[in-house]
């Protein structure tokens, strides 16, 4: 493993995502998203933190409660009066969520309105799967006793949703005429592997180990194209391409995030195989994803270069960057790939130049091709407090890392 190439600047990178993340990111939300009024978070707001709407998605509702007690369970010196604080804030999440958020069969709502009357169908399998997440993280953090059992209870509940309906994701919601051309999308095994990894500390091991494995083998046996080493977004049941949009679609912040959530399940089952094959994807993705005119990766596209069928193709957004920072900061700390660590740098760089406000709190989430914002606001229907604070930690906690294995290097004889 080579690690000379970043030495000086681990340290600082650690600290810099720890410092965003602790002074800037997390007192955002604290400060503008609890609703004292009507309980859970508000979600939009301006560049300064100015509430324009008060729906509550039920997304964004459970990765904010999962978000803030994510930080109470991993936080090891985290002070106590901080850490009370950051638990009271995902109890409002979750007290309002476990009073509103599913309906009488225990799906989960796409959105509410303020205080918490249903706006919109339960018809996304997503909302239970940060519903699980969140529930499952939010119970880990509460002490033993009612309030636990039933968190947990919550979290079991909405798993088992995912679970039911990963085969037909959106069930009687689904626009799609039957039996004429069935696809099935990344998204939803590449989440399910992420949440299993969430939910270990709640699952039998044999069931845990039988769902990652399944989640694997569809990803990248399913999704993956190996002459491309892409990531295909829609593919057809049996994992056959298809010559359509969808069939050609792109995406590669899902395509990189995936392979993050690969790679990380290839640390705990030990196997090298997959992490190597995980950072193939992320780099060929890279490659085929760059604006080599603006920079930053493009939000869609058509594998065989033809116009996409999304009309904000080539918009460059938050989430995107922020999770290939994630997955290239843990490929270079898994292999020390110089490769790895240069792909790094660039997105680093177009990152923290295009995404970070001098001026304000929290980061931008829309730009246009040319790296301009696009949309000034802070949090909306699909951002929320999610993936800049996980970004930010995980990757400082890659960064941490890499610093111990610096250091160990550094003792061993030359």
């Amino acid at each position: 493993m080579v690690l000379d190439s970043v030495c000086l600047n681990s340290s600082i990178l650690a600290k810099q995502y720890k410092n965003v993340l602790l002074e800037n990111i997390i007192p955002f939300w604290e400060r503008h998203s609890l609703d004292h009024d009507c309980g859970g978070y508000f979600t939009c707001f301006t560049r300064t933190g100015a509430v324009y709407d008060t729906d509550k998605f039920i997304w964004l509702q459970n990765r904010q409660v999962w978000t803030f007690s994510m930080l109470c369970n991993q936080l090891d010196n985290l002070p106590s009066d901080k850490r009370q604080r950051w638990l009271k804030v995902a109890k409002q999440g979750a007290d309002f969520l476990a009073r509103h958020g599913r309906d009488d069969q225990g799906n989960w709502y796409f959105s509410l309105d303020r205080t918490g009357q249903p706006l919109v169908q339960p018809y996304s399998i997503f909302s239970d799967c940060f519903a699980a997440m969140a529930f499952s993280q939010y119970a880990l953090a509460l002490e033993a006793g009612e309030e636990q059992a039933q968190a947990k209870e919550i979290a079991l509940q909405a798993y088992h949703n995912v679970l039911r309906r990963q085969n037909n994701p959106k069930g009687q919601y689904d626009k799609a005429y039957p039996g004429t051309r069935s696809l099935k999308s990344l998204a939803v095994p590449m989440i399910l592997a992420n949440l299993s990894l969430e939910m270990d500390w709640l699952l039998p091991e044999d069931r845990l180990d039988a769902v990652l494995a399944a989640t694997v083998k569809e990803v990248m046996g399913d999704f993956l194209n190996r002459d491309r080493t892409l990531m295909f977004e829609h593919v057809a049941p049996d994992g056959t391409p298809v010559d359509c949009h969808e069939s050609r679609l792109i995406n590669p912040g899902h395509g990189i995030e995936a392979m993050w959530f690969m790679m990380a399940i290839g640390e705990r089952q030990r196997h090298p195989d997959l992490i190597t094959q995980a950072i193939e994807v992320v780099l060929s993705t890279l490659a085929f994803a760059w604006d080599e005119q603006y920079g930053g990766l493009y939000y869609f596209l058509d594998a065989k270069g033809h116009p996409p069928q999304q009309l904000e193709w080539d918009q460059k957004l938050w989430w995107v960057h922020l999770e290939t920072l994630v997955a290239l900061a843990m490929a270079y700390r898994l292999t020390g790939r110089a490769d790895c660590w240069a792909w790094y740098e660039k997105v680093h760089n177009y990152t923290w130049g295009h995404f970070s406000d001098l001026d304000y709190d929290e980061w931008y989430g829309y730009l246009n091709r040319r790296g301009e914002v696009l949309l000034p606001l802070k949090g909306g229907k699909w951002k929320g407090c999610f993936h800049v604070p996980r970004a930010m930690y995980l990757c400082w906690q890659q960064f941490e890392q890499i610093v111990q294995i610096e250091k160990i290097e550094q003792m061993k004889p030359r």
